[in-house]
């Protein structure tokens, strides 16, 4: 079968006609399958269009060519979809996680996590995935019967599940849960809809993890090189890049730089597709599942890259954390950025009456944890640019954060 050619739908993809269902009944859809109409109600949501000013690496007011939390979903759906394509997954399920995995995330990027993770450490912390399941379980408010975009079990479960379990089969938290336990939000939600945490997702949400860490790989370099943080010679440093590079020289031996470092991203997009596509296809046959609850049950995922190229893209995230996410600008604006929610947070707590009205409607019966998170999830959900204009209404001095 050739890689860009649809696979017919694969007895371990997800069937829509076989859902769990969703927490709240709801009638079937006369022309969308209920994964469809997940998609859709991602698309939808207040969350998703808030992406769009939420920092990826650069805040939005730096350039109109960075990516950005909503470009970069797009970029993961783009990459998710073709190897759904290619596997005979479920393409709508897999999209539906795609665009939704990104929802929980606060302004300005991973400093915004750094600092509503410290600010509420003493109640519970902040998980981004723990606050994406919140915006599509409670926080959305746009339908008449439930909060929430009452999504389906699957797309539920790959939202919160999609990097692997977080529970082994007796409830005891695992790998980076296993220090401080279940997020309070996924804690919370298990307990009226049982999300299985201690097995694996299903593929769809296995294609769309990978094709997060493909995405971001690709685009920073790209983001990295436009910003002039590194330069396209410096990544030469990398066998793989490196080869990329001189493949391009070979062809292309007057090509602009601007060229050559689109070139560079597309082709390395290319290979660690066609790698992901192999190894999956190994996986699989290696324990040939014949349903999605199949795949649940292994004891590794599926969905993973050749050991050689799990070490070609750990290199290339080794040199985007030491070129670029520590970076001296880009440290020193998320250093400012973080500060910004610390002031934000500190206000509203000792004064939340500075909230929006709709933020306060049942606040008198909240004790100070109920405070702290209803306060969290308000600034979880901010713009970059809302945020700077909160403090800038709140506070006498701003930084510009550029």
């Amino acid at each position: 079968m050739s890689v860009g050619m649809a696979a017919p739908r694969a007895p371990y993809a997800c069937d829509p006609d076989r859902s769990r269902g969703r927490l709240v009944a709801e009638p079937p859809s006369r022309t969308r399958s209920p994964f469809r109409r997940d998609c859709d109600r991602v698309i939808h949501s207040t969350a998703f269009r808030r992406l769009k000013y939420k920092t990826q690496v650069f805040v939005f007011h730096e350039g109109d060519h960075y990516r950005t939390r909503l470009t970069h979903s797009l970029e993961v759906a783009q990459i998710a979809r073709a190897l759904a394509r290619q596997l005979g997954l479920d393409e709508d399920l897999t999209e539906t996680l795609a665009l939704a995995h990104d929802l929980g995330h606060p302004p300005f990027g991973h400093a915004g996590e750094r600092a509503l993770d410290a600010c509420l450490k003493d109640f519970g912390g902040f998980d981004h995935n723990a606050q994406a399941l919140r915006v599509v379980g409670l926080l959305e408010h746009r339908y008449p019967e439930f909060d929430g975009l009452n999504l389906t079990w699957e797309s539920l479960e790959g939202i919160v599940k999609h990097n692997g379990p977080l529970t082994d089969r007796s409830g005891a938290p695992i790998g980076r849960y296993r220090e401080h336990g279940i997020p309070v939000g996924i804690a919370d939600y298990i307990k009226s809809y049982d999300l299985e945490l201690w097995s694996f997702a299903s593929l769809e949400a296995q294609v769309a993890a990978i094709a997060d860490d493909i995405a971001y790989d690709a685009h920073d370099i790209d983001d990295g090189l436009r910003a002039g943080l590194f330069h396209l010679d410096d990544l030469k440093v990398m066998p793989l890049t490196a080869e990329i590079i001189a493949e391009t020289s070979a062809h292309y031996p007057d090509l602009e730089d601007v060229r050559r470092g689109a070139e560079l991203v597309r082709e390395l997009i290319s290979h660690l597709i066609g790698a992901v596509f192999a190894e999956a296809k190994k996986n699989i046959a290696a324990v040939s599942p014949q349903s999605a609850q199949d795949v649940r049950q292994q004891s590794r995922a599926l969905i993973a890259f050749p050991a050689e190229v799990a070490e070609e893209e750990a290199a290339i995230k080794r040199f985007l954390y030491g070129h670029m996410y520590r970076h001296k600008r880009v440290v020193r604006v998320m250093a400012e950025a973080e500060q910004i929610l610390f002031d934000l947070f500190a206000k509203y707590l000792i004064s939340p009456a500075d909230l929006p009205p709709e933020w306060l409607a049942g606040a008198e019966a909240d004790d100070e944890g109920d405070r702290a998170r209803r306060i969290g999830n308000f600034i979880a959900g901010m713009t970059d640019r809302f945020a700077l204009t909160e403090h800038q209404r709140l506070f006498d001095s701003t930084p510009d954060l550029r």
